[in-house]
């Protein structure tokens, strides 16, 4: 009897175990499929992160205007008949400047062509028919001669030669006037050519300038326009709204012929919902302390994703962070398993605070709040809710991909109110998001910085050259 007992507790023991190492498999399974659906979604899915469809409208009042009320529609048929324009073409759609120079070509006809073939008198010019072409020359080098008359003493000649001082140069004893310094930044830092690349293109107007040297006049450069970097710094840092963000570059390590993994820190900031002000920080890894030396004395708005130094930063005193809403949706959107109602619900609330920020930033910073506490605040809240209650409920895999966003959403949840206080907060931190593009695509042209020093002068003449540019300079 006692045996027959100990093989039934034996049976249910070995079949509790089996349902455990099946609910496990299962679990597995499941996690698997999903970063398989992610992993071929990256490789031949599309990258929009737009998941609920447009047909979805909002009816929201928000004042402006009062909405006239709706009258049953009237089909009436009419027909008539209308004369299509012609279309025109050859139409000039180039710009240019008024102040381009102009070649003028005469195009004349023949002597003979000027006898009138019924009465053989000559024809009279009656005028003329012009057309604009625009047209480019090669690029033309040309060299600059200061020349310095040399004065001295016919009596006393031992006093020395006097002459006129050269004019002030970023660089000393340069062979390059400035104005072909500027263009060797411009080509690198805002068309992203690397220096071997510059190099071939100076070699068709038979210019030959070796690319160590023009990597010496980078380095010189970024040395010399370090005053304006760090006045640009301080106006960034000073204007009390700042969106950070972060990306690796690789660096070269010096004699082992390797790259390693640096970082270049984007800051942004100068005033407005959208500002061209914005400065890089090279940084040989991503430690927590760098951003907290740039922001040790900052005080005001910070934009940012969750990045665990900005975290740090948003429980000190006179900082108000502001989490990115744009990264909260992209946990949802490869969250493709869990809870696909929920995720569609989510998604659908965070397109509608979309919206309503585009809205509220077309308004004054007192409708664009009034807009927020009144529309936004209530989907934030349903949508913060809906986060809890599915938490609470449970019956999620830890490991998944729905799991985590709803745990990275709920962990940003009491900083949301800061955007909804202050009308030059932002939801989201797309502005910094923007700012490291043309980063991205410069490094996947020339590859590496070749030292420190180098990732210094580049994070100075990005900064400078990248600011220009969205001051339309």
């Amino acid at each position: 009897m006692l045996n027959h007992l100990d093989n039934r507790v034996t049976g249910q023991d070995l079949l509790q175990k089996k349902d455990q190492q099946i609910a496990a498999l299962e679990n597995q399974v499941a996690l698997l499929a999903e970063q398989l659906a992610w992993l071929k979604r990256q490789l031949f899915g599309a990258k929009s992160e737009r998941i609920v469809g447009d047909d979805q409208t909002l009816a929201f009042d928000f004042g402006a205007q009062p909405v006239e009320p709706q009258t049953p529609e009237v089909i009436e048929d009419i027909r008539y008949q209308r004369r299509k324009p012609t279309k025109k073409r050859g139409s000039d759609t180039i710009t240019f400047p008024e102040d381009l120079p102009v070649q003028r070509i005469a195009l004349d006809v023949t002597p003979e062509e000027k006898i009138c073939p019924e009465t053989g008198e000559p024809l009279v010019c009656i005028g003329e028919e012009v057309s604009r072409k625009l047209a480019r020359k090669a690029e033309q080098f040309y060299i600059i001669e200061y020349v310095r008359p040399k004065y001295a003493s016919r009596k006393h000649p031992d006093l020395g030669i006097r002459t006129a001082s050269l004019p002030d140069a970023i660089i000393d004893r340069c062979p390059a006037e400035e104005s072909l310094l500027a263009y060797v930044l411009n080509a690198k830092f805002a068309d992203h050519l690397p220096l071997y690349r510059l190099v071939e293109i100076l070699q068709r107007s038979q210019i030959r300038i070796s690319r160590q040297t023009l990597s010496k006049w980078v380095l010189t450069l970024g040395a010399g326009l370090s005053p304006l970097y760090d006045a640009m710094k301080a106006r960034v840092l000073g204007s009390g709204v700042v969106f950070v963000d972060e990306s690796p570059i690789r660096l070269q390590v010096k004699g082992k012929g390797r790259c390693q993994q640096a970082y270049m820190w984007i800051y942004v900031g100068g005033g407005g919902g959208d500002p061209p002000y914005r400065f890089f920080e090279f940084r040989q890894n991503r430690s927590h302390v760098h951003p907290e030396q740039t922001l040790k004395d900052y005080q005001g708005l910070l934009h940012s994703d969750k990045y665990g130094a900005y975290e740090k930063l948003a429980k000190r005193e006179g900082i108000l962070w502001c989490p990115c809403m744009a990264h909260v949706r992209r946990k949802f959107v490869e969250a493709e398993t869990g809870d696909p109602e929920l995720r569609r619900q989510i998604l659908r609330k965070i397109r509608y605070l979309f919206l309503l920020e585009r809205v509220a930033w077309s308004r004054a910073p007192e409708e664009r709040l009034r807009i927020r506490r009144t529309l936004e605040k209530p989907i934030l809240d349903q949508l913060l809710g809906m986060i809890k209650d599915r938490l609470v409920t449970g019956k999620l895999l830890p490991k998944s991909k729905f799991h985590q966003a709803l745990n990275y959403t709920l962990g940003l949840a009491p900083y949301f109110d800061n955007y909804l206080n202050h009308p030059e907060a932002r939801l989201d931190n797309n502005v910094a998001e923007r700012a490291v593009r043309p980063l991205t695509i410069g490094r996947k042209n020339w590859l590496f910085v070749g030292s420190e020093d180098g990732g210094r002068a580049s994070a100075t003449i990005l900064s400078l050259v990248q600011t220009c540019r969205n001051l339309g300079q």
